[in-house]
């Protein structure tokens, strides 16, 4: 049965990471409900709500980390960074207290209330997406200014949330900085990414400390996320954005649904 179960998660891992390197988002949203609804159906195992946040953790620890070592990469090349270091040091610092905090605390939450924060995130996430980005397009090189308490606010609240479930918050955290502090789109996305890294850092932390490590299904859900993601990310630039949007707005729709109808059942 535990070849069984590695076999199934190492598969989920990489369908979770293969979309969200397709649809351009955080794969906790996604890997949240496929580890806590899959391996029951199949008769391979039963996760507890913390213990799925715990493995969808790690994933975006080592997913943003390897999306940061991607990015410095091609920053090598090109001689440019487009990371704001203000805003990473105002909602980094914010977010990893915040991740640490939700991390933590989230082993004196019922599995019930875990599944009504993941469902009011998911719901969320399909607003944001419905809404346009409207990020500034002024050359990146100029000033980003940018509302400090409303920087720090909303990334110490994305982190608390975001911790609970075992996401990063790229999913809320990008739209929050396009829409509300008007940041430039290519510095959002260059910043998001650092911000993020940071974020599950504090989350990973917390975790640990909350006690609900399940190491080899974490190690083995890892394994295929790391194979999935730049496959969906190769595919998406062949896709046409539009439609990606659409997809990951059912996609998100259809776990907010089916968590949403557990919570009330």
């Amino acid at each position: 049965m535990d070849v069984i179960l590695y076999v199934v998660l190492l598969a989920l891992g990489l369908i979770a990471s293969f979309l969200s390197g397709l649809l351009g988002i955080g794969g906790a949203i996604i890997n949240y409900p496929l580890l806590l609804y899959v391996p029951p159906m199949i008769g391979a195992a039963e996760f507890s709500a913390q213990e799925v946040s715990s493995i969808s953790m790690f994933q975006v620890f080592f997913g943003s980390l390897a999306g940061v070592i991607a990015y410095r990469q091609s920053q090598k090349k090109t001689g440019k960074s487009l990371v704001h270091q203000g805003l990473v040091l105002y909602m980094g610092s914010s977010i990893l207290m915040g991740s640490f905090i939700g991390g933590i605390s989230s082993q004196y939450l019922s599995s019930y209330t875990i599944h009504i924060i993941y469902g009011i995130l998911a719901v969320v996430a399909v607003l944001l997406m419905l809404i346009p980005n409207r990020g500034k397009k002024e050359d990146v090189n100029g000033e980003v200014r940018f509302h400090k308490v409303v920087a720090i606010t909303s990334a110490f609240t994305v982190g608390i949330v975001s911790g609970i479930v075992g996401a990063g918050g790229a999913f809320i955290l990008i739209p929050l900085m396009l829409n509300v502090m008007k940041i430039p789109i290519r510095v959002t996305i260059a910043s998001s990414l650092a911000i993020v890294f940071i974020s599950a850092i504090g989350g990973v932390i917390g975790k640990l400390s909350a006690g609900h490590l399940l190491f080899m299904p974490t190690l083995f859900v890892i394994i295929g996320s790391l194979i999935g993601a730049p496959i969906g990310s190769k595919i998406s630039s062949k896709i046409n954005a539009r439609v990606l949007r659409y997809i990951l707005v059912v996609l998100i729709s259809a776990t907010a649904v089916k968590i949403w109808s557990s919570v009330f059942a």
